[in-house]
């Protein structure tokens, strides 16, 4: 008996740019006439793929091209990509939402689908309604949908609404209830997009818990977009990379991750101000030059035994300012490692202690990340000036460089397998004999 829970073939979906249907009764004629006598649409022939960076030659884009894959019962598959590369359109076609222009998918089982705030739900009926009527939606009877309605409004925690018409709900509580409901009525698979990145910390953990439960004690199939690739990586054991609506990678999540960050395009060793790109709610301060220097000068390599200065460079604007520069450490996968910023020793209050107020002028600011403490793999820095030790009033300059760190060998000594973790000091070890 087949394992094979989704299988796609050669799904492409095409769309016209800046219309809906065709602009011409001809060009109406001309497809309805290829569909009937079975040919291919002959507008197809000159779609273009979806690419946001470059301009448009056709009225007519390839959202997917030629997709094919297939997963099995009790697997949990990543999906992963730039915006734009055509997940959520894949994982629409696969919840029935639209169809495609070419292929077939085989889908064994009953769906489930998260695919945006609000999916599955009428605006005018209240919470309780709306659970009913997705377990209807899912072939189940009110019998087996009132034997989990308690558990669903537990878990999602809007007890106090579930009577109270949806569209009064926020977008947090929305996502609450939904992903209670998807997952709590037993589909066979389970489709979730970035949606969950709408909920709070605690409800995204609570979310990826009962994903995990889901999936390896129920033995339910899972297909995962995020942009957490940390998520990804610790969810998903297999994933697939799209680009420009067609699958670019498939495999192993660690390897799919590697290839898709080795893919991101971020400045190596020094970025100037032409090539940060920054989101800023400080118009008093502004980057001017960012750099990693080792032992060799600016670079986007360093070795294990190396010191690395993160220098800084940025013009006050207005005079006067108070100056707090920081930087974050992150991992290849966004999670931050570590994160610090220049504070001068003082003993005046905390309002006064942090930060310098500085007249108009170009400065550089520099920190040092010490030698013997990262492993050997890829990071990302992202640095920052505030005007309060809050940070809420930054100009950031997120993930503005990459770099990555080699181990030469010297310390791995006898040992030369990979060391697990992204960092990796150096520690004394000492043993006594007790008896």
């Amino acid at each position: 008996m087949s394992r094979v829970a989704i299988q796609v073939e050669n799904i492409s979906k095409m769309y016209r740019l800046g219309s809906i249907g065709s602009k011409t009764i001809s060009e109406d004629l001309n497809r309805t006439f290829a569909r009937i006598l079975g040919k291919k649409d002959p507008y197809a022939q000159i779609g273009q793929l979806n690419d946001r960076l470059s301009a448009a030659h056709s009225d007519f884009v390839w959202s997917l091209k030629d997709i094919n894959f297939e997963v099995n019962q009790g697997d949990a598959l990543g999906i992963i990509g730039k915006n734009g590369a055509g997940k959520s359109t894949l994982l629409k076609i696969l919840s029935r939402v639209t169809g495609p222009t070419t292929g077939s998918i085989k889908i064994k089982g009953r769906v489930a689908s998260l695919l945006e705030v609000g999916t599955g739900f009428h605006p005018d009926l209240s919470g309780r309604d709306n659970i009913f009527m997705n377990g209807a939606i899912l072939g189940m009877n009110r019998a087996e949908i009132r034997a989990r309605f308690d558990e669903i409004v537990e878990f999602s925690g809007v007890g106090n609404y579930i009577d109270t018409p949806v569209k009064r709900y926020s977008s947090g509580m929305y996502v609450r209830l939904a992903f209670a409901v998807a997952a709590h009525l037993e589909p066979d698979i389970l489709i979730v997009d970035e949606v969950l990145a709408v909920g709070d910390a605690e409800f995204q953990k609570k979310c990826l818990g009962k994903m995990q439960d889901v999936n390896k004690k129920d033995g339910r199939t899972i297909l995962f977009v995020s942009h957490n690739m940390a998520a990804i990586n610790n969810f998903c054991r297999t994933s697939i990379l799209m680009e420009k609506g067609a699958i670019v990678g498939s495999g192993l999540t660690r390897d799919v991750v590697n290839t898709y960050f080795s893919s991101v395009k971020t400045n190596g060793g020094e970025a100037l101000e032409k090539d940060i790109l920054v989101s800023s709610q400080n118009d008093s301060l502004k980057f001017k030059r960012v750099a990693l220097v080792g032992n060799a000068g600016v670079s986007n390599t360093f070795g294990l035994d190396e010191d690395i200065v993160c220098e800084i460079e940025y013009e006050v604007i207005k005079s006067n300012t108070k100056v707090v520069p920081s930087i974050q450490l992150l991992d290849k996968y966004g999670e931050c490692i570590l994160a610090t910023f220049n504070a001068p020793s003082s003993t005046i209050g905390i309002d006064r202690y942090f930060g310098e107020i500085q007249p108009q002028g170009v400065y550089k600011t520099q920190c040092v990340l010490p030698k013997h403490l990262l492993n050997d793999t890829q990071y990302f820095i992202s640095a920052y000036l505030s005007s309060d030790i809050n940070f809420s009033d930054m100009t950031a300059a997120p993930e503005v460089l990459s770099f990555q760190m080699i181990d030469t060998g010297e310390m791995k000594q006898e040992y030369t397998g990979n060391w697990n973790g992204q960092i990796r000091p150096k520690i004394k070890w000492s043993t006594i004999q007790l008896s």
